[in-house]
């Protein structure tokens, strides 16, 4: 989970990167937050991207917002809607949330500090998950196996180690995760050299040793190395736009929301 803050001297205009988790984004700020996808649709405010969303692009000024990123196996019991629904889309949380997504959004402008924001987003997932059914254990399983392998474990395997055939498993993994398994495990690669890079990491050599040239899993343009400045995990900060994290696990129901790390700030 991570709060953004921004006060830059002009509007900001990124390109998010693809992420192996389903994205939530409450804003409460004075300016609109903007997101466009590769489709030309556009979504203002709250909204949910989901797994491999495409070209996206972000945009505003003067926007203070909540995201975030949760794993897309308590997806559906936090959103209402399969992830597979949600494939190479952005939608607005109010379609999902109903009169949920302005309450949460009143609240956290109510909010006098980042922590108190966090803890209402938190107290707001749990209640959800609380009460929804989750995912089969063999899907969370799988799921896990391909991002603890950093996406190199063959589908075969996967399917041997839960004793279902190659089929059952793309079909159950693919209707409650949101991707068929191969494609899932290309995403958390892409994420892996992501990371690499933004540690410092020649890109050359994170190319040679995932064996193939690294690209984009939404099809676009290819990892690019983010300044020191950067964030690989949201909106850049600098200048006048401050991130507010802490990092932090939360059980939830029989599976784990896993919440993106958080830096404390103003």
């Amino acid at each position: 989970m991570a709060g953004f803050h921004d006060r830059g001297s002009g509007p900001f205009d990124v390109r998010m990167v693809p992420h192996p988790a389903i994205t939530l984004v409450v804003e409460f700020g004075d300016g609109p937050l903007t997101v466009d996808d590769a489709a030309g649709r556009r979504q203002r405010g709250n909204l949910v991207a989901g797994l491999a969303p495409g070209a996206v692009r972000a945009s505003g000024k003067n926007t203070d917002c909540v995201q975030v990123r949760m794993s897309p196996v308590v997806a559906h019991a936090v959103l209402g809607v399969s992830p597979m629904e949600l494939e190479h889309a952005v939608v607005g949380l109010d379609a999902l949330w109903g009169r949920d997504a302005p309450r949460i959004r009143e609240q956290l402008n109510d909010a006098r500090s980042w922590e108190e924001r966090f803890a209402l987003m938190d107290a707001s997932l749990a209640r959800r998950c609380e009460t929804a059914r989750p995912v089969d254990p063999e899907v969370a399983w799988a799921w896990d196996r391909t991002v603890a392998s950093r996406g190199w474990i063959r589908i075969d395997e996967l399917a041997a180690e839960i004793g279902w055939s190659r089929k059952r498993l793309w079909s159950r993994f693919r209707s409650q995760i949101g991707l068929p398994p191969k494609r899932a495990a290309k995403l958390v690669r892409f994420d892996h050299a992501v990371h690499r890079l933004a540690a410092g990491e020649r890109a050359a050599h994170v190319a040679a040793r995932l064996r193939r040239p690294v690209s984009s899993p939404s099809g676009g343009c290819g990892v690019r190395r983010r300044h020191s400045g950067d964030d690989d995990r949201g909106p850049v900060v600098g200048g006048g736009r401050h991130r507010v994290d802490r990092s932090r696990r939360r059980a939830c129901a029989a599976s784990r929301l896993m919440f993106a790390q958080r830096t404390r700030g103003s």
